[in-house]
């Protein structure tokens, strides 16, 4: 049976755009958003949080609204995993770069630290590219969310 891991993952909103990354050194992971694995008896809205600061460096971050919550099995990448995963939108309130690149220092996969991201901005809803592993799934309910809001 395959373990269950809780991860979460920040759909980040300055105006029009969504902040995305990509590994400079390893292209293969594709682009994606900030994310990573809940700690023990962590809170998602907490952990949400915790990782788009650490993964990007910026600080004035305001957390909006859990978008949803899905199970994604794994095993495409070769993983004996199924992921539990929670979508929230955040917004960036300050006047973040284009593009800048961040080292996150406490991986979660025990990879050594620091790993470097290359962070862009990307205009909703066409300038957005195809993200890695699903993890686009929820870009149709942050633009019904944004609408409203």
């Amino acid at each position: 049976m395959p373990s269950l891991k809780r991860k979460v993952y920040a759909y980040i909103t300055h105006a029009d755009r969504l902040l995305v990354f990509r590994h400079p050194f390893h292209p293969e992971a594709g682009i994606q958003v900030p994310g990573g694995t809940l700690n023990d008896g962590e809170r998602p809205e907490d952990g949400v949080m915790r990782e788009a600061v650490e993964e990007t460096g910026l600080t004035d971050l305001s957390l909006i609204a859990l978008l949803g919550i899905i199970e994604r099995d794994m095993s495409d990448y070769g993983l004996d995993q199924t992921h539990c995963r929670y979508f929230y939108h955040l917004r960036s309130n300050g006047n973040p770069p284009e593009r800048w690149r961040h080292g996150e220092l406490h991986p979660s996969d025990g990879s050594p630290a620091p790993i470097a991201f290359e962070f862009f901005w990307a205009h909703l809803p066409d300038g957005v590219p195809s993200l890695i592993a699903d993890l686009d799934c929820m870009i149709p309910p942050l633009l019904r969310a944004m609408l409203v809001g």
